[in-house]
């Protein structure tokens, strides 16, 4: 037990293979917050979110004529480093970078990412340098992203808070997206009047800026964050880890309901073709959209880490898996861009509890050792189903039925997630956060 930790009180999660220990609530925030810094950070600076993403894609539409399905192509080969990004994690989880634990894998990887970016802001914007440096940024980035991530779900499972820690890396992941929305629409408008060569500069320094501040945070960051994240490798090598990953079963059900919860064909590519085409919004209204959708998850995020701590995660994952199917419903009735922002609502509040839940269900889900891996494959999953789904939800709507076949085809994929809960084991599921 660390010093200042209590007990584990009847009913609270207790996960399989993982001694845990509460906090007090003091300690416990802090922790928290602290963890919340880098994956804020980099979600600002990821190349395929949204404050880089965003411009780029006017620019891909605007300046070098791309189509829908192009665009969607570009894409799924830019963001290609995150389908295998669990081998960041796996690395992360196994490796020690001059025996700096996660320090030295945010501070060297960190200024990598930070050194391609100055160097994209300086080449020449054609397709190909764009999307070679986009893979680039991407392959760096994952070892930056799983050592930020298994630092969390470690945590999380030592102090019994995964319910909470899935609310603060969650926030930590919408706020930029609430903030980039609307920022990477007005980057995307001020570019418009630029030269094609200095169009992207000043993106791309920005993502430059912030990755050095992930470098700093790893010298410099609380040292309790890195001292309760660490872990130990649990086999003497790598393939008995990677065997023991395979065998461990809760990650199935778990990973297979982020692959569904994920795989939307109506909300990317098709969604802001159909808003910029179809509703004839601006950039800065499609930015603002996507403000308003990702905002609406944060209240509902406060309110999980509240049920957390008092109700089990099986009915919360119920909760979440019902109120998803009908999250993009609205999107049916709009006719103009002041209806999409109306519309925008609804979806992002039906959305939290679902998204809090299925984080919540990965970090209990995780073997203990591979957290870092185990929350990449989460992320992993996310890409794969991401981008996969904009490629197809771009050929509904360029030629099968246009955006309401995209839409409704997403209803039936996050339906087919209640088929999925039942295989959940109880035993990942029983008790509540501390």
């Amino acid at each position: 037990m660390t010093a200042g930790a209590s007990a584990i009180e009847p009913g609270v999660e207790e996960i399989p293979g993982v001694a845990a220990t509460a906090l007090p609530a003091g300690e416990r925030t802090r922790l928290l917050l602290w963890i919340a810094v880098p994956v804020l950070v980099i979600n600002f600076a990821a190349p395929y979110l949204q404050l880089i993403a965003l411009p780029l894609v006017f620019f891909l539409k605007n300046r070098l004529h791309q189509s829908p399905d192009q665009v969607a192509l570009f894409a799924l080969i830019a963001a290609s480093p995150t389908y295998v990004g669990f081998l960041g994690g796996f690395v992360r989880d196994r490796w020690s970078p001059f025996g700096g634990g996660d320090r030295a894998h945010l501070v060297v990887f960190g200024l990598g990412v930070a050194a391609a970016y100055g160097a994209l802001a300086f080449a020449t914007p054609t397709y190909a340098v764009l999307l070679a440096g986009g893979v680039l940024v991407g392959i760096l980035l994952q070892f930056v992203t799983g050592a930020a991530s298994g630092i969390a779900t470690a945590i999380g499972r030592r102090h019994a808070m995964s319910g909470q820690m899935s609310t603060a890396m969650n926030t930590a992941i919408i706020i930029p997206a609430v903030a980039c929305g609307w920022l990477g629409g007005l980057l995307a408008d001020s570019t418009e009047a630029l030269p094609a060569g200095r169009a992207l500069r000043t993106v791309f320094l920005i993502g430059a800026g912030l990755m050095l501040l992930i470098a700093a945070f790893g010298a410099l960051g609380p040292r309790r964050v890195y001292e309760d994240g660490r872990i130990e490798p649990e086999a003497i090598s790598p393939g008995r880890d990677f065997i023991r990953l395979l065998k461990w079963w809760p990650i199935y059900p778990a990973l297979l309901i982020q692959l569904l919860w994920q795989f939307a064909p109506g909300a990317g590519i098709a969604m802001q073709f159909h808003l910029s085409n179809d509703i004839h919004a601006t950039d800065t209204q499609v930015g603002l959209f996507y403000t308003i959708f990702y905002g609406g998850f944060i209240p509902v995020y406060g309110l999980y880490a509240w049920l957390a701590q008092r109700i089990p995660l099986r009915p919360l994952v119920w909760i979440g898996g019902v109120l998803a199917v009908p999250q993009m419903a609205s999107l049916l009735f709009i006719h103009s861009p002041v209806g999409a922002l109306w519309a925008a609502v609804p979806m992002g509040l039906l959305g939290g509890i679902g998204q809090a839940a299925f984080t919540d269900l990965t970090i209990r889900s995780s073997p203990k050792g591979l957290e870092g891996t185990m929350m990449m494959l989460f992320l992993t999953m996310y890409w794969i189903a991401q981008r996969f789904g904009d490629l197809w939800g771009a050929d509904l709507y360029s030629h099968h039925g246009g955006f309401n076949a995209a839409l409704w085809a997403t209803i039936a994929v996050y339906a087919a997630i209640l088929l999925v809960i039942p295989f959940v084991p109880k035993r990942i599921t029983a008790g509540h956060d501390a």
